[in-house]
């Protein structure tokens, strides 16, 4: 029996670039791909469809766009359209969310929590589905402290972000049916660029520290920011595309959750030290506190020209560290590993180099 994945958040980057990695890991073993887009994205979905389609010449008529809405009931599908993939459909993998660490609450709960519960109930109707993938990330361990193991959730952690608490009240409830459904929770480390390429559509997370960069390459002194000591988890997207592909589809991943994080990371003094001699040709010195830094981040208009989000500096203060044991057991002699990162930021730096100036490429900041 061929497979039929329906895929939620396109045309979203990782939702794209996820497309790309099954068709080429799993293609001749699929019948269909069903993308769900929201109707304002429909234009913009399309055209990602038809590049995809065009670079790799594949067959248009295996693929359909499908108008709908996770935060909606029956997520605001098409009753035509419906009964249709309830048949149909083997794989859902679940990536539609607000990742923006500055989301208002009442944004990130209706997406992140009421529409994961709304695909939960809606897939509960689908009649062959072999596995449920659902996009999740480390830091539903929110301020929680020392070794995170995969198999932790619910610990009475209290969260930095509304972006953290409710992407762990939509893990708690993917979790809660796991006997019921067979599904495979991917939890990435903060994602950045391709390994290789350095390719990405957004520079927030790990370009946050480019952009601070940028903006004070003319000054004498570059400080490093806070003491440095906690785990900068930072893990490219091909990695977590490679590893998601393999683990959603064979038998291995089911019922399992896993850390798509960083096995050997570097401390946080440690990446700026090497960002900054790859990016401005020295190292920091001194360091300014990070309650001194989220103060002058507070100001509407230095943290606008710094394009950074004071949220971010509040992961340079809890010395979490992620135990991904069981997902490099499950990826081992697959060939399939998160490479140093050390080796990643010189494509890094290019990429940056070359669409710094262009607006489109960050993200809006409040």
């Amino acid at each position: 029996m061929k497979h039929t994945y329906f895929i939620t958040g396109f045309p979203g980057f990782l939702a794209t670039s996820l497309v790309k990695q099954l068709i080429r890991d799993h293609y001749n073993n699929v019948e269909h791909i069903y993308l769900l887009v929201l109707p304002s994205q429909q234009s913009i979905a399309s055209e990602s469809l038809r590049h995809i389609i065009e670079n790799d010449e594949l067959i248009r008529e295996n693929f359909t766009i499908v108008r709908g809405d996770i935060t909606k009931e029956n997520l605001m599908l098409d009753s035509t359209i419906s009964p249709t993939l309830t048949k149909k459909i083997t794989h859902l993998f679940h990536l539609a969310a607000v990742y923006d660490l500055a989301v208002p609450k009442a944004v990130a709960y209706n997406v992140n929590v009421n529409g994961t519960d709304n695909v939960n109930k809606w897939l509960r109707n689908i009649e062959n589905l072999k596995r449920y993938i659902y996009f999740s990330t480390a830091y539903v361990s929110g301020k929680r402290e020392g070794k995170i193991f995969e198999n932790e959730l619910v610990e009475g952690q209290e969260f930095r972000n509304h972006y953290e608490h409710t992407k762990y009240l939509a893990e708690y409830l993917v979790k809660e049916r796991v006997n019921e459904i067979p599904t495979t929770i991917i939890r990435p480390g903060v994602v950045k660029g391709n390994s290789k390429t350095g390719q990405t559509i957004k520079f927030d997370g790990l370009y946050f520290m480019l952009n601070v960069f940028d903006r004070l390459r003319y000054s004498p002194v570059i400080p490093y920011l806070g003491k440095g000591t906690p785990e900068g988890n930072f893990v490219p997207s091909d990695y977590v595309l490679n590893a998601t592909s393999y683990l959603a589809i064979h038998p291995i991943g089911e019922g399992k959750t896993y850390h798509l994080t960083d096995p050997k990371p570097y401390k946080m003094r440690e990446i700026q030290k090497m960002l900054a001699q790859l990016y401005l040709g020295k190292a920091p010195k001194g360091s300014i506190p990070i309650s001194v830094t989220k103060a002058a981040l507070g100001l509407k208009a230095i943290r606008k020209w710094l394009k950074v989000e004071a949220e971010a500096m509040d992961y340079f203060t809890i010395h979490s560290s992620y135990d991904c044991s069981q997902a490099v057991r499950d990826l081992s002699g697959t060939g399939i590993n998160c490479p140093d990162l050390k080796d990643t930021l010189e494509s890094m730096v290019t990429f940056y180099r070359k669409y710094k100036d262009d607006d489109q490429m960050h993200i809006h900041i409040n």
